[in-house]
């Protein structure tokens, strides 16, 4: 099934009916033509036992044909588009592959407070890792917005469109008052900082790529696929992120590594039969999303029960990350690292400390760096003030770890 801007063909039902109705004619054409006494008994039900299988395998190719043709021109479409973008762009040497931009943060009259996400987060960890002099203020990249044709790549027009509607982004955002106001305001103060962290995963696949690593301290809007948002996810980055890496950077095999206490059901959805991405997630089933039919498609499952501490929780982990890499041999890992783990976190419900979040990500960077596969990091779910310090203290294990360098003594 291919995602983004499809083409309708007619249905299967539609060319069978064509050719079979062809097939009738033809019969009734030749009971006229052995009308004459001097003609010989016709067996009729003989002959449309013989026609009738016949008119159904042609009218079923036919739909087949119709069918891979309107794919064809769909993913000609789409790699045409990202081809085309600008999200990919040289970055100098003097900059480090962290990616962030001040508009990531979301300040909409203080509405976003109703949302227990705390939408200025990734602002925060940059500060912190800034004033710690982890990193330096002007070594960080800082991506572009992503386009209507970006977004093209993944979504359909229809739900684009839906986004137009400052009550359905309401929904997908879960605070309810977003849906009182006019939609530009929401397109400006909601949808436009998303579409800059979109960009910002996109382009992570590139620094990935040339430099072994890349953490954008944003996205990983997991929840939501070509066809449908929730869960404070209005655009499916990872899924785009996925297709620009198999386009651009000739990449054929990609690894997720879900470890946000949710599922991620939008990018499982977007990949359900598409073997080149295999999918670990490792999640609480007993919370959001319940998405039995997006469980389907995950190639590792891990759950972690409510109450899951430190420990354990790291054991799985390790037996998870030994069994993925027996399994699938990645060009790329996306690793989705959200916070939402953390002990206290209202809605993973886990009981994991900051210090199991350090390690549980230089676990994924360890698996990733000692196989020379490059690994983007997205900081995704994390709903408890701590998470941007907690993020922050991460990343700079990993540097003291050599997993990444951050330019340290840059300024």
């Amino acid at each position: 099934m291919v995602r983004g801007n499809r083409i309708r063909s007619p249905s299967h039902n539609d060319s069978i009916n064509r050719v079979i109705n062809t097939e009738s004619l033809q019969i009734s054409h030749f009971r006229l033509l052995h009308n004459s006494p001097e003609s010989p008994p016709l067996n009729y039900q003989s002959l449309y036992r013989c026609v009738l299988p016949n008119a159904t395998s042609r009218a079923r190719a036919m739909s087949s044909a119709s069918s891979s043709s309107s794919a064809t021109e769909a993913e000609t479409l789409r790699r045409s588009r990202i081809l085309k973008s600008k999200l990919y762009f040289d970055v100098p040497l003097s900059k480090v592959p962290v990616i962030y931009s001040a508009s990531y943060d979301i300040a909409f009259l203080g509405i976003e407070k109703l949302h227990p996400f705390d939408s200025s987060k990734w602002g925060r960890v940059c500060r912190f890792l800034i004033s710690d002099g982890a990193l330096g203020k002007y070594c960080i990249v800082e991506p572009l917005e992503a386009s209507n044709e970006d977004l093209l790549v993944v979504h359909s027009e229809s739900y684009l469109k839906s986004l137009k509607n400052s009550a359905n982004v309401a929904c997908i955002v879960e605070v309810p008052p977003v849906a009182l106001f006019p939609n530009c305001l929401v397109q400006q103060k909601v949808l436009y900082p998303f579409r800059n962290q979109v960009g910002g995963t996109i382009l992570a696949a590139k620094l990935a790529k040339e430099r072994g690593w890349a953490v954008n301290v944003g996205g990983g809007f997991h929840h939501c696929s070509g066809e449908k948002g929730g869960g404070f996810c209005a655009y499916a980055d990872i899924s785009l992120c996925i297709h620009y890496a198999f386009v651009r950077l000739n990449i054929s095999r990609v690894m997720i590594i879900d470890l946000d206490a949710h599922q991620g059901n939008g990018h499982e959805l977007d990949f359900a039969d598409d073997r080149r991405v295999y999918t670990l997630d490792m999640y609480n089933p007993g919370i959001y999303p319940f998405d039995y039919e997006a469980r389907r498609y995950i190639d590792q499952k891990v759950e972690v029960m409510s109450g899951t501490a430190t420990d354990e929780y790291l054991k799985k982990l390790d037996e998870a990350l030994k069994v993925a890499a027996s399994r699938f041999d990645p060009e790329l890992v996306v690793y989705n690292a959200g916070t939402d783990i953390l002990d206290g976190d209202p809605l993973g419900r886990l009981k994991i400390s900051p210090d199991g979040i350090a390690n549980r990500d230089e676990k994924v960077f360890r698996f990733a760096r000692e196989r020379n596969i490059p690994i983007v990091m997205l900081t995704s779910g994390g709903y408890m003030k701590s998470s941007a310090r907690v993020i922050a203290d991460s990343m700079i294990n990993l540097s003291k770890k050599c997993l990444i360098d951050m330019g340290k003594n840059a300024t």
